[in-house]
């Protein structure tokens, strides 16, 4: 038994010396300074570039398999070719400052055949913000015209309200600017205040968005042809979405406990793998829990690739109805992960997401 034990705890001693000398004969990365402070500069001076020098003071070549910056703001660059013992190496990481205004503190993360494998450096600094011109604060042109954002975002917009929203503007030419619009749907109003913009002058264009007029629901978009001293060119255009809910602060107590009540069975279909060209069909069932009718406001896909009919409108309390989801796998590849937005009147659960996921392969050759 003595003579096992003392053969058992040979076999530990000799690996764990083993190991040991092949860890001391891995090479080692010699850094001056693992970190390096660019101190405090002007956002204008444009990128700033440092190279960490190394030393290798192991026996074998330094071989880095992958450098990695801690977010893209920070690019690096590294010596791509092995280092051998006594030489040098790099490590140049780049730091863009535009629109990162204020202190910034970035890690760059090497993985090589070294003693250790993994080696995290380090840059500083803080960058003063350039002082912003008008290009800058309305960066959208439309001419002479510079808008601040062209697309206007109004969120939630209940069925019963009329909501206002602005985007800002500036006239940065030299002479008054007007404007009209190609087409104003009914719901929708814009106009720019003033009326006329003078040389130089700021300004916004309102909307007035009337969602008891927006015969919709859910997310919608509207895209708006901006014509500027009665000119028109591609390109000139707002777009203004909204997100039109249903007003469900109207309801009395009553009428909330008598809601209907919508529900799935299952929200999530996992198609599995799919040769690309081929489709995938799967039927969520929807029931009416509720006490009084299930109406089905809207059935809307992610994308065209997922076509839904829902078997109907209207669900009567504690029965079923059936919305058939069909993917067409044409011109995609790879992880599929799709969403259905089915709109109800459930005050509770007004917007339910259904998921369509799967893998869609390439057809063997």
């Amino acid at each position: 038994m003595n003579r096992k034990i003392i053969f058992l705890l040979a076999v530990v001693l000799c690996g764990c010396v083993s190991f040991a000398n092949a860890q001391n004969t891995k090479p080692v990365m010699k850094f001056a300074s693992k970190t390096h402070d660019f101190g405090t500069f002007k956002e204008e001076l444009g990128k700033q570039v440092y190279s960490f020098e190394f030393v290798n003071e192991g026996k074998q070549p330094i071989i880095i398999n992958q450098v990695r910056s801690s977010c893209g703001c920070t690019s690096p660059d590294w010596t791509k070719k092995p280092v051998a013992p006594g030489q040098k190496g790099f490590i140049k990481a780049t730091f863009d400052p535009k629109n990162r205004p204020g202190p910034f503190n970035k890690s760059i993360t090497i993985t090589a055949n070294t003693n250790p494998s993994i080696t995290i450096l380090r840059i500083k600094g803080k960058v003063t913000p350039r002082v912003k011109t008008v290009a800058d604060l309305y960066p959208r042109l439309m001419e002479g015209l510079r808008l601040k954002n062209n697309h206007l975002s109004l969120t939630k917009v209940k069925n019963t309200e009329i909501k206002e929203g602005s985007i800002e503007v500036y006239n940065d030419s030299n002479e008054e600017i007007s404007i009209a619009f190609k087409r104003m749907p009914a719901h929708l109003q814009l106009k720019m205040v003033p009326e006329k913009l003078a040389p130089k002058q700021k300004g916004k264009i309102v909307a007035l968005y009337d969602g008891t007029k927006k015969n919709d629901w859910g997310f919608v978009t509207d895209y708006m042809d901006l014509i500027v001293n009665q000119k028109h060119k591609p390109g000139q255009r707002i777009i203004v979405s909204a997100n039109i809910v249903e007003d469900f602060e109207r309801l009395t107590d009553a009428e909330k406990k008598d809601a209907p009540k919508v529900e799935f069975t299952e929200k999530v279909f996992d198609f599995g793998e799919l040769t690309q060209g081929q489709n995938a069909e799967h039927i969520f069932t929807m029931k009416n829990n509720g006490a009084s009718d299930l109406i089905i406001r809207k059935t809307k896909a992610s994308c065209g690739c997922t076509a839904i009919a829902p078997q109907a409108k209207i669900v009567k309390a504690g029965e079923e109805t059936e919305i058939k989801v069909v993917f067409n796998s044409r011109g995609k590849r790879g992880r599929q992960n799709k969403l259905i937005t089915v709109i109800t009147n459930d005050p509770l659960h007004s917007a339910v997401q259904l998921r369509v996921r799967g893998n869609v392969i390439m057809p063997k050759s």
